[in-house]
């Protein structure tokens, strides 16, 4: 943990770059990323530097992770992008500009990116030496930088709590606010925690449980920025359970929010899927496989589902096996994205239910 001095920073990078590793430099402003960029290959003429921010665009950000873990370059100036899921064994050096700006356990998340090898690896914790530090920030750096060792997780979170202080449960001292959820989020999560410490069993609601199939359920700024409304927009989405609903909720949406893109329609219809395959006892689907239980095969026709089928095309594949119904759908042509298909797959399964 030390004030910002380039002289360092231009020895980390060289030291670890000599032993054929990788630097990540986390500057978390987007703003001035080229700037920094530029600064940092001026400062190590030999390094290939690039930057990267969750403002990029996904093809854009693959595309660098792709070549910076492919070791096309050495040093990756980024924003907190990196704060988890990624796993570079070849970058063993780690330079925080401004650290103090951080939390704890943030920073005990993003000193765990480094050192994931069998090599010693460096974390620096850079503070503006123009800044004179609160001493809230004082306390969070020195306790980084005290507890080293692995396994010290535990010893963190208890030192992040008797700095920060408890809060309580509805006020503003914790982390969030309850209009950030919603109040009836909130207190059935509060009532699911309850239940869990005292040893009860909470009650598994279907509808409530995780989605059957995955689609990308995002609500994209570019349709609306504001936080409150995407949690409506959410609410909204997850209230279908029949086509009219759908058309109805994609109706409303258009006429406030505006025209709906692909991704939202496809998110709606798989809820539309996910409402209609429980409703008849399928929970069993691994994306574009749906295996239905001997209990409920039992009730279908299985015959004229196939024959059924046929009148779509020949992208479904059928199984009876161990009394199991197995439909497979091949991805590999379709014209449209697979979520309509298993939805036509499951309404004809619905016509022919015995």
């Amino acid at each position: 943990v030390i004030r910002e001095n380039k002289q360092i920073i231009k020895d980390a990078i060289y030291k670890e770059i000599c032993r054929n590793g990788q630097v990540f430099i986390l500057y978390n402003n987007t703003y001035e990323m080229d700037t920094k960029v530029s600064e940092i290959s001026s400062l190590v003429p030999n390094a290939k530097v690039i930057g990267a921010h969750g403002k990029m665009s996904k093809t854009e950000l693959e595309d660098i992770m792709f070549k910076f873990s492919n070791k096309e370059y050495d040093v990756l100036v980024c924003t907190t992008i990196i704060e988890t899921g990624i796993d570079i064994p070849s970058a063993n050096t780690l330079i925080v500009i401004d650290a103090d700006r951080f939390g704890l356990s943030q920073l005990y998340q993003l000193r765990g990116r480094v050192g994931r090898s069998n090599k010693i690896a460096y974390c620096y914790l850079m503070y503006n030496p123009a800044k004179i530090l609160s001493e809230i920030a004082i306390k969070r750096l020195n306790t980084i930088k005290e507890f080293t060792e692995l396994g010290s997780g535990f010893s963190i979170a208890m030192r992040d709590l008797s700095i920060r202080g408890a809060g309580d449960i509805l006020g503003s001292e914790q982390a969030g606010f309850i209009d950030t959820v919603g109040i009836e989020m909130f207190t059935k999560l509060l009532n699911d925690e309850i239940l869990t410490l005292k040893g009860e069993k909470k009650d598994n609601n279907p509808e409530e449980a995780q989605p059957l199939v995955e689609v990308d359920t995002a609500v994209s700024d570019d349709y609306v920025v504001d936080e409150d409304l995407k949690i409506e927009i959410h609410k909204k989405i997850n209230s279908i359970d029949s086509y009219e609903k759908l058309l109805s909720v994609k109706e409303e949406l258009e006429d406030r929010f505006g025209k709906l893109n692909d991704n939202m329609i496809i998110y709606m219809h798989e809820e539309w899927f996910d409402k209609l395959a429980r409703s008849l006892n399928i929970n069993n689907i691994k994306q574009n496989k749906i295996i239905i239980d001997p209990i409920t095969t039992n009730k279908i026709n299985c015959q004229n589902v196939f024959m059924d089928s046929l009148k779509l095309g020949k992208m479904f594949k059928f199984n009876l096996k161990n009394k199991r119904f197995i439909i497979t759908l091949d991805t590999t042509n379709l014209d449209k994205h697979f979520i309509y298909y298993l939805i036509y797959i499951v309404e004809i399964i619905k016509e022919n239910m015995k």
